[in-house]
């Protein structure tokens, strides 16, 4: 296993990148984490699992989070985010010329990665998505979103605080006290992904027959983040995803009690794309 970080720049932001080369390459994984955390939190357990079954992963720090340089929770505009992808998923091209690609992207990331493919032509062979942010699992105060709406016109850069309960994360104790210790774990988020992510959730459920290659959703039944209802009006309006609950699984699949059924779910699904 070789580790190495780069760095790019874009929209006069340092973006921090990574990538784990596996022993035999088969296919890559261009990996898109969550609101609030960083691309390190998946080296523990997710990178390992792939890489021990031949896919090298790529990463980075989104726009506001990680190690990425700029203000923390905000972004510049939609636009810029999946552009940020698609410069990544350029550099895993480079980096492993003429191997199978496949997004994965969590929560926020499988936001992203999900309006990626619909809005964008692509060459990617599949898409994973875990508790993808397409609906809310509680509705936010209507005064919150009326004045997250006035400040995206006014001061888009404000940030407020996200809401979310650490222990919502998952029902494993330790991972939410490592989530809570992280110190590039942040509750910072700004109306340019709070109010954009609702908007282009929503838009990714209405418009989900434009799907056009492979997709795999996961989501925990027990999820009080994002409401896994939101995947499945997703999955219920394309005929290329596949979906898979767990019941009682929480928001972070992978870092709760179900991660190694999960884990062996996106191998297996992986293996039947190539």
């Amino acid at each position: 296993m070789k580790h190495t970080t780069f760095t790019f720049n874009f929209y006069k932001t340092d973006f921090f990148g990574q990538y784990w080369e596996a022993v035999k390459t088969e296919a890559v994984i261009v990996l898109v984490h969550g609101m609030g955390e960083h691309s390190t939190r998946y080296a523990h357990f997710v990178v390992p699992k792939l890489l021990e079954n031949n896919f090298s992963v790529v990463t980075f720090d989104m726009f506001g989070h990680g190690k990425t340089s700029g203000k923390k929770g905000h972004n510049p505009n939609f636009d810029a985010v999946l552009e940020s992808v698609e410069k990544v998923i350029n550099k895993a091209k480079k980096l492993f010329p003429n191997k199978p690609i496949f997004l994965y992207g969590h929560s926020m990331g499988g936001n992203t990665v999900i309006n990626y493919v619909l809005r964008k032509k692509t060459n990617l062979k599949g898409v994973i998505a875990t508790s993808p942010f397409l609906r809310l699992a509680f509705q936010p105060p209507a005064i919150k979103l009326s004045v997250g709406k006035l400040l995206q016109k006014i001061a888009p850069s404000i940030t407020m605080g996200n809401e979310l309960n650490p222990n919502d994360i998952s029902r494993d104790k330790t991972e939410v006290q490592k989530y809570i210790d992280d110190p590039l774990v942040h509750s910072k988020i700004s109306p340019n992904y709070s109010i954009t992510f609702i908007d282009t959730g929503e838009w990714a459920i209405q418009n989900a027959q434009k799907l056009e290659i492979p997709m795999l959703l996961l989501h925990g039944t027990g999820d009080k983040i994002i409401d896994y209802k939101g995947t499945q009006g997703f999955a219920n309006n394309t005929s290329k995803a596949t979906l898979k609950l767990y019941n009682g699984g929480y928001h972070e699949l992978h870092n709760d009690l179900c991660k190694e059924e999960m884990m062996a779910d996106i191998v297996t699904w992986l293996k039947t794309q190539q």
